[in-house]
């Protein structure tokens, strides 16, 4: 197969372009080259979405990945590429549903944000989540066969969030670890590595329709159990109530001061959506403790790891506070 990733230099757009070139497909990447360099044994074609010389890609292809989240940038490429590429997968993002307060949700029975398909900032979630719908919707309009792929939290090496990390390495120091509400607590999340070599199974079977791709739903313990068991440490988790931490002021999800991962009660749904569909299609998903150790080790290797999250003297504040009351 003939592979062209729009893309090719960051977390996932890279490892498909890495998962195609380890299965012997032709593959070639076009993008600045800015944010890192293309998979060994791809050709790296310097293209930039924002003022592209689709002349620089010469030559027809099987299979197109997109990953953009710009409505121009999507079109433009679509006006060059479409007629030269048979199956199109734009990589969307669970960001597109209105409702995130739905546990089991598909993308038959949760609504969408009204579409966005001209370029704005992208400063809040629903922004973001508008913007890919009207991606979403000019890719299904002008590819000839189109895949939409809405991932959920994407981890594992590679991830320049931090979210997931900060749980692999804060468990492997050991101690008191913070943790939020309740270890039944659901989460979901998938490995890069799982979610892009499912993207390019697609392409060489040329699947179509919408899915959402996200490993199962994890209870939280049951996550920090895996995660432990992967990387060492004697950590001791200390469950705090959603009340003692946002009366102290931790946030949710990712940023300064927060917990990666927890979220706020409507929206729970977010990270508890149905994906039989895609485990019917090939989907395959390897073990949390894996992926947890992999990042530990990834994170270990740089100089400066993305962090997100409480700082250690934030996190041992909050565990005395929660200790003088409690003990």
């Amino acid at each position: 197969m003939k592979l062209l990733v729009l893309g090719g230099t960051l977390f996932l757009s890279q490892a498909v372009a890495a998962d195609a070139v380890a299965r012997g497909h032709d593959v070639t990447c076009a993008a600045r080259g800015e944010s890192g360099s293309v998979p060994e044994g791809a050709r790296h074609v310097v293209l930039d979405r924002a003022e592209p010389d689709w002349s620089s890609l010469d030559g027809d292809w099987d299979a197109v990945v997109d990953v953009a989240r710009t409505p121009s940038w999507v079109a433009s490429a679509l006006d060059a590429l479409a007629d030269r590429i048979p199956h199109w997968t734009f990589v969307s993002s669970i960001s597109v549903y209105a409702d995130h307060s739905t546990p089991g949700g598909t993308p038959d029975t949760l609504p969408v944000h009204p579409a966005i398909t001209e370029d704005i900032e992208q400063d809040t979630p629903e922004a973001y989540g508008a913007s890919k719908v009207g991606c979403e919707q000019l890719v299904r309009a002008g590819a000839r066969e189109a895949l939409v792929v809405r991932p959920g939290l994407i981890i594992g090496p590679g991830d320049p969030s931090g979210r997931f990390g900060y749980w692999p390495e804060r468990l492997a120091e050991g101690g008191d670890v913070l943790a939020p509400e309740s270890p039944d607590r659901g989460t979901q999340a998938i490995d890069v590595r799982d979610l892009a070599a499912w993207i390019v199974s697609c392409a060489e079977n040329r699947l179509t329709g919408v899915y959402d791709a996200t490993g199962r739903v994890l209870p939280l313990g049951t996550l920090v159990d895996e995660v432990v068991a992967a990387v060492g440490g004697n950590a001791k988790l200390v469950w705090a109530t959603a009340e003692f931490l946002l009366e102290r002021e931790v946030t949710y999800w990712s940023g300064p001061r927060s917990l990666p991962l927890w979220l706020p009660e409507d929206h729970r749904g977010m990270t508890a959506h149905n994906v039989d569909a895609a485990f019917a299609d090939g989907l395959v998903t390897r073990p949390v403790g894996e992926t947890a150790l992999d990042t530990l080790n990834w994170l270990r290797s740089l100089d400066n790891p993305p962090r997100t999250g409480l700082t250690r003297a934030e996190e041992q504040a909050l565990l005395d506070d929660w200790h003088t009351i409690n003990d």
